[in-house]
């Protein structure tokens, strides 16, 4: 028991610098929640999630072998400036950025709704 493991401390050095991004559970469960959705309306079939020091990215395909058709970022130190939310499309366009990832969402979950006589 005399043995202490140190905690893993950032790259940079600082005490309090994140190592990576990620998504919360609450951000992660709207993102999760959209792609099942998109799934059973047979649009989505694949995901991937990345997670690096400065962005978190979730991207979403159409197929495997493809390129995403949409890419959701999480980029933490534009959140004073520009969002640090941004919605990607598949030609590497953006699409949409904000504050909120509902606003960055919208128009992927519009594409959910049908018209009903």
């Amino acid at each position: 028991m005399s043995n202490v493991t140190p905690f893993p401390r950032s790259p940079s050095g600082a005490p309090g610098a994140p190592t990576q991004t990620g998504f919360d559970r609450i951000e992660l469960s709207r993102i999760m929640d959209l792609y099942g959705r998109m799934v059973s309306a047979g649009q989505w079939r694949d995901y991937a999630i990345d997670l690096n020091r400065d962005v978190a990215i979730f991207s979403a395909f159409r197929r495997t072998a493809e390129r995403p058709e949409y890419r959701i970022e999480k980029r933490p130190a534009l959140r004073h400036r520009q969002g640090m939310w941004a919605l990607i499309g598949e030609n590497g366009a953006v699409l949409r950025r904000g504050q909120e990832l509902a606003g960055i969402l919208a128009p992927v979950e519009r594409r959910l709704v049908k018209l009903i006589d």
